[in-house]
């Protein structure tokens, strides 16, 4: 190659040395965006944490002092401060028929003396009163229920298995859930109450958390947790993640009636006005209801309804037992208008009734 053809060909040269070399400061500079975008991303997980765990934490200073363990002389349990005058609610099989219990606080060991109010075992809630409201003991705030959604983060608060002031975390797992509790005797704590609109948890429940608190992370008391549900292939132990809390807009529809009356008198609840049991049949399967007694001028009387009827249908919702009539009534209020399917002398018929108040 002469010299003329090399020098018609360095300036070519001379430009795809150039373009080399931009495109490998071009690399390094993309290199250098990629490594700083990973840093920062890095640097943000770890911030992102903090502030949640500086969340948790503002929260169970916050809340935790209005948590009390209470103790009868056989069940424990836990309890939330609900007003500045030493009335602390938590559920009626915590208290069962006891009517004076030793309260325990967060901040400290020394017992105090709690007495009855009242309870209401058909919400499963109760109310019990300080007998001396000690310096620093302040009253939880309660959130509106009706605005927990799934996902939310909450914490659940109380004295599972005794160990007072523990805390376990989770979310809203499900919202409206009615739910039914065994009674107590029956290898249950419960009362046996249909509660409706209860919010299901991902948050360890455990027994002595019962009475305790939920809560967001706004501070605010949105259930109190009640039961865990329970697997029958384990024997009825009870499934991890699956637990259930009575509605804040419940509890505070029940306690501020006992603290005002000294007992429920609107409790909200749809009912028949019957007494009932449930009728299994041939094959010793679940069947129906059947009316026991009907109260004169009640829901069921008006209606038509008479003792010896077996009630098998309320609107589109089959009944097969008592439980089952008490959840379809649960989601209902009084005044309502319900279509009651029964069979009377083997015919099947359909009354309409308006549904009186439990």
């Amino acid at each position: 190659m002469d010299a003329s053809h090399a020098r018609s060909h360095g300036p070519l040269l001379t430009a795809v040395a150039a373009l080399c070399a931009a495109a490998l400061l071009g690399g390094c500079a993309g290199a250098d965006a990629g490594h700083t975008a990973r840093a920062a991303s890095e640097r943000r997980a770890p911030a992102a944490a903090s502030d949640l765990q500086d969340d948790y934490q503002r929260v169970i200073k916050d809340v935790l002092p209005s948590v009390v363990q209470i103790q009868g002389s056989k069940d424990l349990g836990s309890g939330i401060v609900y007003d500045d005058q030493g009335h602390v609610v938590t559920n009626a099989h915590v208290v069962g028929k006891e009517r004076t219990f030793r309260v325990t606080t967060a901040g400290s060991e020394s017992n105090l003396t709690a007495r009855l109010v009242s309870a209401y075992p058909e919400q499963d809630l109760a109310v019990v009163k300080l007998t001396n409201m000690p310096a620093g003991l302040k009253a939880a705030s309660f959130g509106d229920s009706s605005r927990a959604e799934v996902g939310q983060i909450v914490l659940a608060m109380g004295s599972p298995l005794g160990l007072s002031s523990s805390v376990t975390q989770g979310i809203v797992s499900a919202i409206g859930r009615t739910v039914s509790e065994g009674r107590s005797g029956d290898g249950d704590s419960g009362t046996g109450a249909t509660i409706a609109n209860m919010v299901q948890t991902s948050a360890a429940i455990n027994p002595g958390n019962s009475g305790g608190a939920l809560v967001g992370l706004d501070g605010k008391v949105i259930g109190i947790p009640t039961l865990a549900a329970t697997d029958p292939d384990l024997g009825n132990s009870a499934a991890p993640g699956i637990g259930f809390a009575i509605p804040s807009r419940t509890v505070t529809h029940i306690a501020d009636q006992i603290i005002k009356k000294g007992r429920v008198t609107d409790s909200g609840r749809a009912a028949l006005d019957i007494t009932a049991r449930s009728v299994v049949d041939s094959s010793a399967r679940p069947s129906g209801v059947a009316v026991v007694s009907v109260r004169k001028g009640g829901a069921a009387a008006d209606a038509g309804l008479r003792a010896g009827d077996v009630i098998t249908r309320l609107n589109k919702s089959p009944v097969d037992s008592v439980t089952s009539l008490a959840e379809a009534l649960a989601g209902r209020s009084p005044g309502e208008r319900v279509d009651v399917t029964y069979v009377r002398s083997e015919q099947r018929r359909t009354a309409r009734v308006t549904l009186g108040e439990m």
